[in-house]
């Protein structure tokens, strides 16, 4: 997916385990399907999963995990990753990674949602608990600046996607979407606590139900309009308003949300389309459903 990718694979997970957490050696090792951008996943034996980044730069994802992870835990109303092991560099592998303990579920798929309108509440219910914790000296959320931070990116995605005319995109409507999250007024309150990668691919359901949300790598304290991305990339519309009216959110977060998911996906397309065929499906369907949305209201 990356050029500067690091290669992993079972055996490297095998003797950094042994090497490192003997009491773990010669448990099955076996890699874990999965659209995951940033980290490769291994389960280990049944309990356990090792999580090791495939670059530098989602390195510093791993030491925000242990130290924040213990202390959002008890705060949230649904389960988070345990960190059961901080591994360290070691037979060639340049970076830190963790063994955390296995969480059941799987992750759910727009379009085929068994409860959307109860998911849309449990959702709320966890950006809600994220958004009410006060912990002293969190970090600035990955992304929980100002949405103008977005804007250079965003606008290069656009003209890249013009080139690109298979996808389909129409490139004049998401600019306008776009310019209107720009002109949504900032918020004025102090920032909040953020996931700020709800993704579909990080959250996990049972029963059509969310049951964990997980890696929390990009978390930290920013613009609320973050954590509304499952209103676009995950919830229909029906739901989307449930999730909405849940969390009382305000024309201008909603607006700088939509921006901000939809800013996401136009990035995401064409770097993905022909490696991660997982996000690319879902950088199509945000986009679809901001422009419907967008579209119904006009």
């Amino acid at each position: 997916m990356h050029p500067d990718q690091h290669p992993v694979g079972d055996d490297l997970v095998r003797r950094l385990v042994a090497g490192q957490f003997p009491q773990w050696a010669g448990m099955p090792v076996e890699r874990f399907p999965s659209g995951g951008t940033v980290n490769a996943m291994y389960r280990l034996g049944e309990d356990m999963v090792v999580r090791l980044p495939l670059r530098g730069g989602g390195a510093e994802d791993v030491f925000t995990e242990r130290v924040w992870l213990p202390r959002l835990a008890p705060r949230l109303p649904t389960a988070v990753p345990e960190v059961l092991g901080s591994g360290e560099p070691a037979e060639g592998y340049p970076w830190s990674w963790s063994v955390y303990r296995w969480l059941a579920g799987e992750n759910p798929e727009a379009g085929a949602l068994g409860e959307p309108e109860a998911l849309a509440r449990d959702l709320a219910g966890f950006v809600a608990a994220m958004r009410s914790i006060t912990l002293p000296g969190p970090p600035p959320a990955y992304r929980g600046g100002p949405v103008a931070w977005l804007d250079g990116a965003t606008r290069a995605a656009i003209e890249e996607l013009r080139g690109i005319p298979q996808e389909g995109v129409d490139c004049d409507a998401a600019a306008a979407v776009w310019e209107d999250a720009l002109r949504a007024p900032d918020r004025g309150g102090p920032p909040v606590w953020l996931h700020a990668d709800l993704t579909p691919g990080n959250l996990l359901v049972h029963g059509g139900r969310l049951t964990s949300v997980i890696d929390f790598g990009c978390t930290g304290v920013g613009d609320p309009a973050c954590d509304l991305f499952p209103a676009w990339n995950l919830l229909p519309a029906d739901a989307r308003e449930v999730f909405r009216e849940a969390l009382g959110v305000d024309d201008a977060t909603w607006r700088r949300g939509r921006g901000r998911t939809l800013s996401q996906a136009l990035i995401a397309l064409p770097y993905y389309r022909r490696t991660n065929r997982t996000m690319a499906h879902n950088a199509r369907h945000v986009i679809r459903e901001v422009l419907a949305e967008v579209h119904g209201m006009g």
